[in-house]
């Protein structure tokens, strides 16, 4: 009955998708919606694509494996990138209304930093949009009762998420997201409420949490733990910044206000939403102790799905598996339309020129289909975790992107070779530093992203030629 449930919200997902579909008026629209939400649309865009499955299953798994402190990255780092997308770059990135970043990379420095900065950006989504079909994969394996092992739920999702993404780009991904983050809202507060209750009231699960070492989020005082959490939180405060999902909800705000402010609601919403199944897998300690004993140091996952399923009633069960497949979906489709746009656009249309709108949204939709089948691909083979999926897929965009965008949009010294040097010498050094030593005192991360700032920078202040 409960499979019945969530395969039903599943078509009406894909006839959300098939509505907005009839909204497309061209390319522009499938990709970014240019400049057609209000601050409430663009708010649930900005919570629900950010909101996954790393947030309902991995951060509970991460807490009650590492604590609070192995949650630096995601939530707080997260929340904290959304407040500063908001205040910083929000304004400037409405203002150049760009299709995708590639595009601004090209006006601002030329084709060869579009071409290397589009690789990477791209490249980046494969990881988040791989975590979200091996939830979705998980969700129907569960719910299924076996029945539908791993692979086969995978593959049923990711052709969910292709068809709505395919059908309708930016206009399915913006309207399903409003419908999936109510979802989400109602459906955890409700859980959170019922299951609080099972363990004894909000107030001994909130004891619980707080009298607990995994409470503890500042990282040990020595260099090695320091530096690890300073460059956990800089993969996702910084290195999710130059994203093209982030890019689309900009564009497609009214006005820069909307854009701006959207921005910072979303993480707020985010923050307060996420520390749900923190709650929730803190009362399972008290519910059902063998259980979550069972599971520790084999998959931490499956505590939260396996407490719902064996110890709350029927009501409870419809709205955690409807909040959870919400959340995988609406960020699964947002992260596959994002890379999608940006190689159809900066890689595929200055080499096939389609000769009319038409033909490059047909080409955008094909691009859509055929990353998806590939991540789909890579999400079978995958052997890491959810939230390690998600968190590994920024380090490429930190040591890369982030340096080039923020000194093209802030520095008017930063010059064409500045950026190229910027990113190959971030991407080198990154690498590098993984081949030697990737448990180093100092993180691999943080050596490219110091290589890129030093590269912008000294390149960019060299003498120029002059006639």
């Amino acid at each position: 009955m409960l499979a019945a449930c969530v395969g039903l919200y599943l078509a009406l997902t894909l006839a959300v998708g098939a509505y907005a579909a009839r909204r497309v008026r061209g390319a522009s629209d499938f990709a970014v919606a240019r400049g057609r939400f209000s601050t409430p649309i663009v708010t649930a865009t900005v919570f629900a694509t950010w909101f996954g499955a790393e947030t309902v299953l991995g951060i509970p798994a991460t807490f009650m494996k590492e604590g609070l402190s192995g949650l630096v990255a995601d939530p707080f780092a997260a929340v904290g990138c959304l407040v500063l997308i908001g205040l910083v770059f929000a304004r400037p990135l409405f203002r150049l209304a760009p299709l995708t970043l590639g595009d601004y990379f090209r006006a601002r420095f030329g084709r060869s930093v579009e071409i290397v900065l589009t690789l990477c950006i791209a490249f980046s989504y494969f990881g988040w949009v791989a975590a979200q079909f091996v939830a979705l994969g998980l969700a129907l394996s569960v719910l299924s009762g076996g029945a539908i092992d791993l692979r086969t739920g995978v593959a049923i999702g990711a052709a969910v998420v292709i068809t709505y993404t395919v059908a309708g780009g930016m206009w399915s991904v913006a309207l399903t997201d409003f419908v999936q983050a109510l979802v989400i809202v109602a459906g955890l507060g409700f859980v959170a409420v019922m299951v609080g209750e099972m363990a004894g009231g909000a107030g001994r699960v909130i004891e619980a949490a707080a009298t607990s070492e995994r409470m503890r989020f500042l990282p040990a005082a020595d260099a090695r733990s320091i530096l690890a959490f300073v460059s956990a939180a800089l993969v996702v405060l910084l290195g999710s910044i130059p994203q093209q999902d982030v890019l689309q909800r900009i564009v497609s705000a009214r006005d820069a206000s909307v854009a701006a402010t959207s921005a910072i609601l979303g993480g707020a919403i985010y923050f307060a939403i996420a520390t749900v199944p923190i709650f929730l897998v803190v009362a399972a300690t008290l519910i059902d102790a063998p259980m979550v004993e069972r599971f520790i140091g084999a998959d931490y996952q499956r505590i939260l799905p396996t407490l719902i399923l064996e110890k709350t009633p029927f009501a409870v069960q419809v709205f955690f598996f409807g909040a959870l497949v919400s959340a995988i979906l609406s960020t699964a489709s947002g992260a596959l339309l994002a890379p999608a746009v940006m190689v159809a656009e900066n890689l595929l249309k200055p080499l096939l020129g389609p000769r009319d709108d038409a033909a490059f949204l047909r080409l955008m939709r094909l691009t859509v289909l055929a990353l998806g089948a590939a991540i789909a691909a890579m999400a079978l083979q995958s052997k890491l975790s959810i939230y390690q999926l998600v968190n590994e897929s920024g380090k490429v965009v930190l040591v890369a992107a982030f340096v080039p965008l923020a000194a093209g949009l802030f520095w008017r010294r930063a010059s064409a070779p500045g950026a190229l040097a910027s990113a190959g010498a971030g991407l080198t050094a990154w690498l590098a530093a993984e081949a030697v030593g990737a448990e180093a005192t100092v993180p691999p991360p943080l050596w490219g992203l110091a290589a890129s700032v030093a590269a912008m920078v000294a390149v960019s202040l060299m003498p120029r030629n002059s006639r």
